[in-house]
C-alpha cells in the first residue's frame, strides 16, 4: 500500500475543510449536490466523448496502481538475468525453457522464447523495442483520461457558476431563493478547480511516472535478451543494468 497517495488525498481535502472552519465558515456550506452533479457529470461526459470506452475503462482500472507501493526489483532482475545468461552459455539456449515455464510476465516470456528460438540478437531487440513503444502508447492513452478530466473540470465548474448566477438573476424578486443560486455558483467553481488540482491531475502525473518506470524496466529487459542472444559475458549484462539504473 502506497501510504503517500492516501496521505496526500487526506491532507489536501482536510486542509480545505480546516481552512473553511478557520475562516468562520461551516463545512456543510460546501456540500452542494447540484454543483457536484454539474461538475462531475459534465466532466465525465466530456471525457467519455473524447475517449473510446475500452480506453476509459482501462484508465479507471489503472487508478488502483496509485495505491500500490512501487518496489525496486532491479536486484532481482540482475539475479535472473545473470542466471538466464549463465544457463544459456553453459547448457545452450534450450535450457531457458525451464525459466519460460515459471515466469508469469508475458514480456519476459516473449524475450526468452525468441532467445530459445535462435532469433538474431539485433532482430530480437527490434521486435522487443516495437513492443515497448506499443505498450507505452497503449498505457498513455488510458492515463490521458485523467489529464483530460483535469482540464475539463475547472471549465465545467465555471459553467456551473454561470448556471447558478442565471438562477440568481431569475429570482431577484424572491430573496429566499437567492442563497441557493449563489451557493451553486461559487461551490461549482470550487468543485471544478479542486477536483482538477487535488485529484485528477495528480493522479495523471503519478500514473505517467508508473508507466515510465514500466517502460524503463522493459527497455532493460530488451537489452538483457539482446546480450544473451549475442552471447555476451555476464559481466556485460550486470554493468548494462547498473548503467540503466543510474541513467
Amino acid at each position: 500500500m502506497d501510504w503517500a497517495s492516501i496521505a496526500g488525498i487526506l491532507i489536501a481535502f482536510l486542509g480545505i475543510i480546516l481552512g473553511q472552519i478557520v475562516e468562520g465558515g461551516h463545512p456543510a456550506a460546501m456540500l452542494q449536490p447540484a454543483a457536484f452533479l454539474i461538475v462531475f457529470c459534465g466532466t465525465l461526459g466530456a471525457v467519455l466523448l473524447q475517449s473510446q470506452m475500452n480506453t476509459f475503462i482501462r484508465g479507471i482500472r489503472m487508478l488502483r496502481n496509485i495505491f500500490n507501493k512501487s518496489t525496486n526489483d532491479n536486484k532481482k532482475m540482475v539475479r535472473e538475468a545473470l542466471m538466464w545468461n549463465l544457463s544459456a552459455r553453459r547448457e545452450g539456449t534450450l535450457s531457458l525453457e525451464r525459466y519460460l515455464k515459471i515466469t508469469n510476465d508475458p514480456y519476459i516470456a516473449k524475450g526468452l522464447r525468441m532467445v530459445i528460438d535462435g532469433i538474431d540478437a539485433t532482430r530480437l531487440k527490434e521486435i522487443l523495442e516495437i513492443d515497448i513503444a506499443s505498450f507505452e502508447v497503449y498505457q498513455r492513452q488510458a492515463v490521458r483520461i485523467w489529464d483530460s478530466a483535469g482540464g475539463y473540470a475547472p471549465t465545467i465548474g465555471i459553467l456551473g457558476a454561470v448556471l447558478g448566477l442565471i438562477h440568481v438573476m431569475e429570482n431577484l424578486t424572491d430573496p429566499s431563493r437567492l442563497g441557493s443560486g449563489i451557493a451553486v455558483a461559487f461551490v461549482s467553481t470550487i468543485y471544478g478547480v479542486g477536483l482538477a488540482n487535488l485529484l485528477f491531475l495528480p493522479i495523471a502525473h503519478k500514473l505517467k511516472e508508473i508507466v515510465a518506470h514500466d517502460v524503463e524496466k522493459k527497455e532493460m529487459l530488451a537489452n538483457v535478451f539482446y546480450c544473451i542472444a549475442a552471447g555476451e559475458n555476464s559481466r556485460v549484462i550486470e554493468e548494462l543494468i547498473k548503467k540503466d539504473e543510474q541513467a
